[in-house]
């Protein structure tokens, strides 16, 4: 076949500057046959063989290829013959040419018997079904760069999407997405699509039916949605989500978002979503928050309360008062320490309770074998002892990043009231953040260092100043009730003190 350049060069040298086709081939050096066909016609044709290529050595074994490939179709699908074992029984046969040329035909031949994919166009009522998956995309947080879980739930009407971001895809994580969805679109969809997804599917059995996660049962319950599963490994089944969850990915996090942490990585993602509701998608005449609108009516209500997307756990107070959860130890007060606890362990957050209600609530930290301590825990362990202050490491964690001004209060107690009244006044300024924001604390302890009160109940006193400021008390006008002028300015009569004495003697 001549290129395509070639041929234009024979077409102009005949239509525009009249040549002969004997002197365009002795030019172009081309055959007689090859220009009347590019005179013909401006585009190449296809290459097709007019007869089989030759193959003396596999062309006696293409038979029995085929009867092989055909025997595979029947076995189970991770079973089935490859190129290369193909190659090994009719090697043993007698075939003597090359592994290649076997795997070639096997790859030409599947390729004639694989159908193409198709699918049937869907259409969806308002409300009806959604789609939900996870996905994983890069974001810098707190400067460090980290694999974010992507959760994804789109209505299949009007395509609306709500993404959200979690360290990972455990079950806690994937049920607070959900909710968070059900708020950003005001509803439940009546039914949503998964994958075979492990928070939700404990296993698939021989009937295809599954074995759902009991808490999963108890969360549809609460919203009284219906699950539908994909059949394994037919991903298409959702595509409308799977083309969500990169479409956010290429669109929420381009460029790779800087964060202090999860909760604005997951503020931005929500404005991004709304942004979204400005789109058309493609053969739609109206943008998605339009149709969204015309959607949410036909959604479920949301219940009165939303679901607690938490793990519960009975814990074991140790002797330092902590609880361990995943490898890593929570900090309890000390003042409210009970032998065992109950932890709910929420995708951001740790809360620990005792049978009155929660006692202590921390971040949640997905590294292993980290204490998480709060020094307000150990406070009031540190009265009973002082000595133990510059050594406990809770309050040494928090001195690296606590104000000069506190170092500067510290050292005046100490110097005022040596062998450990300095450090128990100290602690008791350190207890106001119990009830004040540390900044507020902060500003009382320089008002109080400034007044020359530098101990607890003059850093309060600044504290009730700050919150608490004086009203002005206005005088009373007594001008048109001369006869009350007088009350209370007259001088108080002594003697009917001794009289009252002189009465019990």
């Amino acid at each position: 076949m001549i290129s395509v350049e070639k041929r234009e060069q024979i077409r102009r040298a005949y239509f525009i500057e009249n040549k002969s086709m004997r002197k365009i081939g002795k030019e172009l050096h081309c055959s007689r046959d090859t220009i009347k066909k590019a005179i013909a016609s401006s585009e190449a044709g296809e290459y097709t063989l007019t007869k089989p290529r030759p193959a003396p050595v596999l062309g006696p074994y293409k038979a029995r290829i085929d009867e092989l490939l055909a025997e595979s179709e029947r076995m189970p699908r991770k079973q089935r013959y490859t190129g290369h074992r193909i190659y090994e029984v009719i090697h043993d046969e007698g075939y003597t040419g090359s592994e290649s040329g076997v795997r070639r035909y096997v790859g030409m031949r599947r390729r004639d018997r694989r159908r193409p994919k198709v699918y049937l166009p869907l259409e969806f009522d308002p409300g009806s079904d959604a789609q939900a998956d996870w996905g994983e995309a890069v974001a810098i947080i707190a400067g460090r760069q980290v694999t974010v879980q992507v959760f994804v739930m789109r209505l299949n009407h009007s395509r609306r999407l709500f993404v959200m971001g979690f360290p990972t895809q455990k079950q806690e994580s994937f049920l607070e997405g959900h909710v968070q969805a059900f708020h950003f679109f005001e509803g439940v969809p009546h039914r949503i699509s998964y994958d075979n997804l492990k928070t939700a599917v404990l296993r698939i059995l021989e009937d295809r039916t599954r074995e759902e996660q009991r808490t999963f049962v108890a969360f549809r319950s609460h919203y009284l949605f219906e699950s539908h599963f994909c059949t394994p490994g037919q991903g298409h089944e959702k595509g409308g989500v799977e083309h969500g969850v990169g479409f956010s990915r290429r669109n929420f996090m381009v460029p790779i978002p800087n964060v202090s942490s999860f909760a604005e990585l997951n503020e931005l993602l929500l404005v991004r979503c709304r942004a979204d509701d400005e789109r058309i998608v493609d053969r739609e005449e109206k943008p998605i928050g339009e149709m969204w609108a015309e959607e949410r009516p036909h959604l479920r209500p949301l219940p009165e309360h939303d679901f607690e997307c938490c793990v519960i756990r009975s814990v074991t107070l140790n002797g330092y008062s902590q609880v361990e959860f995943e490898t890593n130890r929570y900090s309890v007060p000390t003042d409210k320490a009970r032998k065992h606890l109950v932890l709910e362990a929420y995708p951001f957050r740790i809360e620990i309770l005792d049978h009155k209600g929660v006692i202590a609530s921390h971040p949640r930290c997905y590294d292993r074998k980290q204490d998480i301590l709060d020094p307000l825990h150990y406070l009031p362990l540190l009265e009973e002892r002082p000595g133990a202050f510059d050594y406990a490491k809770p309050i040494r964690r928090w001195r690296e990043k606590w104000p000069p001004v506190y170092e500067t209060l510290l050292n005046r107690l100490r110097e005022q009231w040596p062998e450990g009244r300095g450090v128990r006044e100290f602690v008791r300024v350190l207890n106001l953040h119990r009830q004040y924001p540390d900044g507020l604390v902060q500003q009382a302890v320089e008002q109080a260092l400034a007044y020359g009160c530098p101990h607890a109940d003059g850093v309060e006193l600044c504290l009730r100043q700050l919150t608490e400021p004086e009203t002005l008390v206005l005088s009373l006008d007594l001008a048109d009730h001369p006869e009350l002028v007088a009350v209370g300015g007259e001088s108080p009569d002594l003697e009917c003190y001794d009289r009252l004495l002189a009465g019990r003697a």
